[in-house]
């Protein structure tokens, strides 16, 4: 027994330690074999020996029992001495960061709009029908209320699809004259090369006494606006619709990239559309509780602006964190 003590003692890993726990406990081990004995005993002999027999049993189980709790203590050291991190250690390849594109164009728009005197206003990212869509002049059955379009939630909630409700929550809580802009995230069910479920958007509103405001305003502001962000562009404006502007424009620049000589990039068509805009609509108006009044707006993605400007093919790749692409801009 003493040399089985010893062995217990002497033992360095726990897989050694559970081969004695077996050689003593097991079906086939010491202890088996010794109540086996004990069976062919009587009277006090046989009583005698079972006393001893337990005893033994008990204080085995002990030093196993201390042995392995030793064992586990120091193994767990060993793989945190192994796993260790000197945080004193200085990183040479450590390397200074930047802006990610998306920020640093947001940046620089609101950048432009503050030197116009423009306010900057924020809302929630969860909106209510009215402030989304109603307010805005969108009826029920306009296809922007799908649900293939739109994230609802099912409390008749949804993730706003765009930054116009902060235009709408600004005219219910303060009179005209307003100039602002909202910046901010949005939410559509979009997914492809040219769309992301989330991207931000920079919406801008001018509100003052009727006259005070036009589209010719609104012409000045965003050609001035366009060619401190592009350059020398040339700037077009197309007829379009929108629901709660009225008249609509679709705005164009003439292509950064072959200079409107026509390339891949603007299908060969030498321009490329970057915002929207127009005369804000009467309903609009009559929706905040506006009267005598006229104004403008406009919306622009704030993607679509960084992927001109530093030349990102796929929309995808500006939420997608590579360093490759993000090491481009320090």
């Amino acid at each position: 027994m003493k040399e089985i003590e010893k062995s217990i003692e002497t033992c360095v890993s726990l897989v050694e330690l559970e081969k004695i726990r077996v050689s003593l406990f097991g079906k086939k081990g010491y202890f088996a074999a010794q109540f086996n004995e004990l069976k062919t005993l009587e009277g006090e002999a046989k009583k005698e020996f079972a006393q001893n027999l337990n005893t033994n049993k008990e204080h085995f189980l002990e030093i196993l029992n201390q042995k392995k709790l030793f064992l586990e203590a120091a193994m767990i050291q060993e793989e945190m001495q192994k796993s260790r991190v000197d945080v004193t250690l200085f990183n040479q390849e450590s390397s200074a960061g930047a802006l990610h594109p998306v920020m640093e164009t947001m940046d620089k728009i609101i950048e432009y709009f503050i030197s116009m005197n423009f306010s900057i206003e924020e809302g929630p990212l969860v909106e209510d029908d009215f402030h989304n869509f109603e307010a805005l002049n969108l009826p029920k059955h306009h296809p922007a209320r799908d649900m293939q379009d739109t994230f609802y939630f099912n409390d008749a909630m949804l993730l706003r699809t765009h930054t116009s409700p902060v235009q709408i929550r600004t005219m219910l809580s303060q009179q005209a004259p307003v100039r602002m802009i909202c910046p901010g995230a949005v939410f559509r069910r979009d997914y492809d090369i040219t769309h992301t479920p989330m991207f931000h958007q920079v919406e801008g509103l001018v509100v003052d006494k009727t006259g005070k405001v036009s589209f010719a305003n609104l012409k000045f502001i965003l050609e001035d606006f366009l060619k401190y962000m592009f350059g020398d562009v040339k700037v077009r404006f197309r007829p379009s619709f929108f629901p709660f502007t009225e008249p609509s424009a679709e705005v164009d620049i003439s292509c950064i990239f072959c200079h409107g000589e026509g390339c891949r990039v603007c299908s060969h068509t030498g321009w490329l559309e970057v915002l929207g805009c127009g005369v804000v609509d009467p309903n609009v108006f009559k929706a905040v509780g506006y009267k005598d009044v006229s104004g403008y707006a406009f919306g622009l993605g704030v993607e679509r602006f960084a992927m001109l400007l530093h030349q990102v093919p796929d929309l995808r790749s500006l939420f997608e964190g590579d360093l490759r692409l993000l090491e481009q801009f320090r």
